[in-house]
């Protein structure tokens, strides 16, 4: 399918076209990969999507595969290690962040309160649909999701990065009015128009 009309931010990278057409936008329930998408949205802080999802794998390999539990009993030794890392984002405070939001979401799901759940109740469990033209990178929704995020001791969740965040696990359907996965994931999602 060479006429394929995708959202324009995809551009030409084949990566991106791909994350594009099977990810981005489709709810996501899992809670640890929820929790994934947050710590990969807080390292693209200052970034683009393009350098972190071309960094992803190593990612996943230098954070055990973002499995929360794992992550939660990373100590100075393995900060140190990823540090130094070339292949991810070496920014000290966001792998901080990451190890600390993982131990947030143990916390989460040992008192009980699934961290999927959670994310999802600002929307009562259901995906928003933009309208198609703009794509903002703040709304209401993401900032009351980004202070409720940082009361409970999440970091690098401002309300810009939570935007992209439900964008890109499905909260929110943005992808624009021409682009070929918008409607699909209106109906896989059982989406009101």
């Amino acid at each position: 399918m060479t006429d394929v009309r995708r959202c324009a931010w995809t551009g030409t990278d084949a990566r991106m076209q791909a994350y594009h057409d099977r990810e981005w936008g489709v709810p996501q329930r899992d809670p640890r990969m929820l929790w994934e998408m947050l710590a990969l949205e807080g390292f693209q802080a200052g970034l683009s999507w393009i350098t972190v999802l071309h960094k992803r794998d190593a990612f996943r390999a230098g954070f055990a595969g973002f499995d929360p539990r794992d992550v939660a009993r990373f100590g100075p030794a393995d900060v140190d290690r990823l540090v130094v890392d070339p292949g991810i984002v070496r920014s000290r405070a966001k792998i901080e962040a990451t190890i600390s939001g993982a131990r947030i979401w143990c916390a989460m799901e040992d008192a009980g309160e699934s961290f999927g759940d959670w994310c999802w109740s600002f929307t009562d469990g259901r995906t928003l649909t933009g309208d198609g033209v703009a794509l903002p990178a703040i709304t209401p929704l993401s900032e009351t999701i980004s202070k409720a995020m940082k009361k409970r001791g999440f970091k690098f969740v401002g309300p810009t990065i939570v935007y992209a965040w439900m964008q890109a696990v499905g909260i929110v359907n943005d992808h624009q009015a021409h682009c070929f996965r918008r409607q699909e994931i209106v109906e896989d999602a059982g989406v009101p128009r």
